[in-house]
């Protein structure tokens, strides 16, 4: 009896403990379930035929100056006052500001062939005249090329003034073999026909110059050429188109001051306008020394009161072709006063090949 009660009392106190067991199992919260740390998404790896898309947008800047009807230079114009064309489509203009303080870059080609032995003395005093009011030492720089048959770099570009001035003052005319003066010739003729000396190669001298000289020049300044010639081309191998394209190249404006000797040739007004109004420039034609002095000022002033407008063009294909530009007037006022803008007439597109 005593084993029997022994028995009962134990299998008693097991069912308690897992009555107990099963109550605190459901009294205790239950744990939460367990989450994983995301998996972070890896980086894809970059196709190598994928294209990189560059933005190369070409801008365009454009030059130009406004006068009246009395040639008086105006100096008021606004933006909303013009409009400009590449190839007859209007172009939007993002910049447009007067530029009376850009850097330059200038070239004074004189003609010291024959047509020039009577007038030479009197270019080059107003020549360095000019220099000394125009060029600013700290901004601007020169260059001085003599020309007959073939181009003589004088002076490579400085601002030295005094070294401008002596090159200036150096340049001679050179007589070809036989010359007595007068545009008269004796003696025998050089064997191959014809000699540089004497003769004139105008559209040669302005290819070289605008290529070599003012190509290299710094961005961000204004390109000129001052050209004292009657222009007459006698000789060379360029042409008028092609010297007009080069300075567009080098986006070089052409200022022809046309002085010659009446007894010879005279002078060749037509081709001197042209070559300076096909590059945004204007021509000269002074009777003496006085209009002479006159010419360079006025050319001094115009250099001070130009206009840049800059555009990036619709067409941005990289072919280096032509391409025209017009700026017109868009005030009917202005319009009405026969306001003339000048300025160069196109310029060529870069090639795929350029930065």
């Amino acid at each position: 009896r005593t084993k029997f009660l022994v028995l009962l009392t134990a299998i008693a106190f097991v069912a308690w403990f897992a009555v107990s067991e099963s109550a605190d199992a459901q009294q205790m919260p239950p744990n939460p379930p367990t989450t994983s740390a995301p998996t972070p998404t890896p980086t894809p790896t970059p196709n190598p035929d994928d294209e990189i898309i560059k933005i190369d947008t070409e801008v365009v800047n454009v030059l130009f100056t406004a006068q009246d009807r009395s040639k008086r230079l105006l100096t008021s114009l606004r933006q909303e006052d013009i409009k400009l064309f590449e190839d007859g489509k209007e172009q939007e203009i993002t910049a447009f500001s007067r530029q009376i303080d850009l850097p330059l870059s200038l070239a004074i080609l004189i003609d010291v062939s024959g047509s020039q032995e009577r007038t030479l003395p009197e270019e080059k005093a107003a020549a360095i005249s000019f220099l000394e009011t125009v060029v600013r030492p700290a901004k601007d720089e020169v260059a001085v090329i003599s020309f007959t048959g073939e181009a003589t770099l004088e002076q490579g570009m400085t601002n030295n003034i005094p070294r401008l001035r002596r090159s200036i003052d150096k340049v001679r005319f050179v007589p070809p073999a036989g010359y007595i003066g007068g545009g008269v010739s004796t003696g025998t003729p050089p064997i191959n026909g014809g000699s540089l000396q004497g003769s004139t190669a105008i559209w040669d001298a302005i290819w070289v110059t605008s290529d070599e000289i003012l190509g290299p020049a710094p961005e961000r300044t204004r390109r000129a050429i001052i050209l004292l010639s009657d222009g007459v081309n006698t000789s060379g191998q360029k042409k008028l188109d092609e010297a007009v394209q080069a300075a567009l190249r080098s986006e070089a404006i052409i200022y022809s001051i046309g002085i010659g000797d009446d007894f010879q040739f005279g002078v060749d007004r037509g081709s001197l306008n042209k070559i300076s109004e096909r590059t945004g420039g204007r021509a000269y034609f002074p009777k003496d020394e006085a209009e002479l002095r006159t010419a360079f000022r006025q050319i001094q002033e115009e250099m001070r009161s130009q206009y840049l407008v800059a555009y990036e063009p619709t067409n941005q294909n990289r072919d280096g072709s032509y391409r025209r530009i017009e700026v017109q007037l868009a005030n009917p006022a202005l319009q009405k006063d026969k306001v003339k803008l000048t300025h160069r007439q196109g310029y060529f597109a870069k090639s795929s090949q350029q930065k």
